[in-house]
């Protein structure tokens, strides 16, 4: 009897596409102090646009006037969310930074939900997230901080434009229309960041980090996605944070405190519980917290 190969469980490729984009963030730390937050926001969107386009023709006839808002918006602000999330990274603990920019789509979700309960998890995660960053220690930088913050509100508006521009252009079609509007963003201040610092050997960095950022992780989801509700699929990525805090460990040596450890546990605790609320149920075709616009860059 010949067997046939098993595949992979579709929760086990969600957190492979979560491992990618978060080992993608860590090793950027060493281009980005090359070229700059946002030099590096540059050349991964560009390659990943040069990708997009080349896996998927983009489909320019089928656009029309009303549509340009959204794919403009959309565009825009996964660029300018990438370099805010970069320049974060450099100032503050990856795990933080992620934490931080999970208060996006939580807060979308609660704002969605339209009930005053589903406020508990937007505010479970702002109490990690003091505890993450200690203010009364003065250990944070307020800078990073407020980065990662722009990060997360960029996180928020990506979802709601995501969707909108998702009922027109699904899936690569509407990535390879997005993403180089996104490259273009970051281009006008990552070029002149990057000029005269640019070398054979951080363009080929560039090009490694552009397949987990964003091809692999984007691959993984839409595999998983195949096989899963997407409410669990919205859960497990619930656990981004810490999978940020572990990698920000072993690959930056960035030893979390025991106020910093629990801080992460109270967004994950809040990322899974949003998608348990009783409007990720009645809509379950869009996970209330999903792909962050980090494994677009």
């Amino acid at each position: 009897m010949i067997r046939r190969p098993t595949s992979p469980p579709p929760w086990g490729l969600a957190v492979a596409a979560m491992l990618s984009v978060q080992l993608g963030s860590a090793l950027s730390t060493g281009v980005i102090a090359a070229v700059g937050p946002a030099g590096t926001a540059w050349l991964r969107l560009s390659i990943g646009a040069v990708v997009f386009i080349a896996i998927a023709r983009p489909p320019l006839r089928s656009v029309r006037r009303r549509d340009l808002p959204a794919l403009l918006g959309l565009g825009v602000t996964t660029g300018l969310q990438t370099v805010a999330f970069l320049a974060a990274i450099a100032r503050i603990p990856l795990g933080t930074c992620v934490a931080i920019e999970f208060l996006g789509p939580l807060t979308v979700a609660a704002v969605r939900s339209r009930t005053r309960r589903s406020l508990a998890w937007p505010a479970l995660a702002l109490v990690g997230v003091v505890l993450l960053t200690s203010p009364w220690a003065g250990a944070a930088d307020p800078l990073g901080v407020l980065e990662a913050a722009l990060a997360a509100v960029g996180w928020g508006i990506y979802i709601v434009l995501t969707q909108r521009v998702g009922d027109r252009f699904t899936g690569i079609r509407g990535l390879s229309l997005t993403v180089p509007i996104a490259a273009l963003t970051a281009a006008a201040v990552g070029v002149p960041q990057a000029a005269g610092h640019l070398t054979v050997g951080l363009v080929v960095s560039a090009a490694g980090l552009a397949v987990l950022l964003p091809v692999l992780p984007y691959a993984l989801e839409m595999l998983a996605l195949r096989r899963m509700h997407p409410t669990a699929f919205g859960t497990l990525m619930a656990l981004e944070p810490a999978i940020g805090l572990v990698l920000g460990l072993l690959v930056l040596r960035q030893v979390p405190t025991p106020p910093q450890i629990l801080g992460i546990a109270l967004v994950v605790l809040a990322g899974a519980a949003a998608q348990r609320a009783p409007d990720a149920r009645r809509r379950p075709e869009v996970p209330l917290v999903g792909p962050t616009p980090d494994a677009l860059g």
